[in-house]
Formats: structure tokens, sequence, C-alpha cells
């Protein structure tokens, strides 16, 4: 397994990299390397398709009582935008995306963002009461709803 700091395709090889959601969880004094490899394996003229949430609304009010994402998020952005500050990226689009999300119960939330293995949780009882309290505040008849923003930034690779 590879990560993103250190890619294993060649030289100018491929057309365009997509990067879902994932940015903000290179460590940080890795995301202007990961963003260099990209750059390393496009083709002159390669798009690169940044696509990362953004921390705002309800949705990352709640998420920061579980863990917080706010720092990383803007680590990342800030990582695209040096490049594209740089001149090895030209920025063809940044578009913004409202994604709608709806959990049916507390226990589908949970399940999906409190019995997580990837990331290590410090949630005491109180802390999850705290959390439950959230959620459920939101719920409706139909689930608990929430509009989550990404941004999605388009860059194309400059020079040869």
């Amino acid at each position: 397994l590879e990560g993103a700091e250190a890619v294993s395709e060649p030289d100018s090889s491929v057309d365009i990299v997509w990067m879902l959601k994932s940015l903000h969880h290179v460590p940080a004094h890795l995301m202007s390397k990961a963003i260099g490899e990209i750059h390393r394996v496009l083709k002159p003229g390669g798009l690169a398709w940044f696509s990362e949430p953004v921390y705002d609304g309800p949705f990352n009010v709640l998420m920061s009582l579980i863990h917080d994402e706010k720092q990383v998020r803007e680590l990342a952005f800030e990582a695209i935008r040096a490049q594209v500050d740089s001149g090895v990226f030209r920025l063809q689009a940044e578009i913004f995306i409202q994604v709608p999300a709806v959990y049916q119960s507390w226990e589908q939330f949970e399940s999906r963002f409190l019995q997580v293995t990837h990331t290590e949780l410090t949630v005491d009882a109180a802390l999850y009461a705290e959390i439950k309290t959230a959620f459920t505040a939101r719920m409706q008849q139909d689930g608990a709803h929430f509009l989550k923003l990404h941004r999605v930034d388009l860059l194309q690779k400059t020079g040869a």
C-alpha cells in the first residue's frame, strides 16, 4: 500500500488524478509532497481533481464533538492554494457542492461515526451523551438531515 506522498506511477504518465475527500487525511507535513507527487505523475496539461469537505455548517458542529477536522481541512486547502500560487498548477475551476446526508437513526449515525477503526476516538460517557443529544435534536420523522459542503478544485499541470 502506498501513500499519496510516494506514488509508484512513472513521471508524466497519468492524464488525471482524483483525490476524493482524502488530502486532509495526509499528514500535514506531507501534504505538499503528496501534491508534488501528483504533479510529477501527471502528463503536461494533466488534471488534478481535489474534492475536500469544507468545515462549515451543523454537521461539522456535531462532528467536531467526535473528531474535529477543522485544522487539517484548512491545511489541505492551503497546500492546494500554495501549489497554484507557485505556478506549478493552474486553477481551472473551483466548485462548491452541497451534499445531502440523512441518517435514519442514532444507531446508524453511531455505527458510521463512533464505531470506527480508522481513527482513535476518546469519547467518555459525558461526551457520548452530548453527541447523542446534539444528533437527536436534528431528528425528524424521516431521519436527521444535513447538508455537507464540499469544494472541488480542478487544477491543470503547467509547464512541460
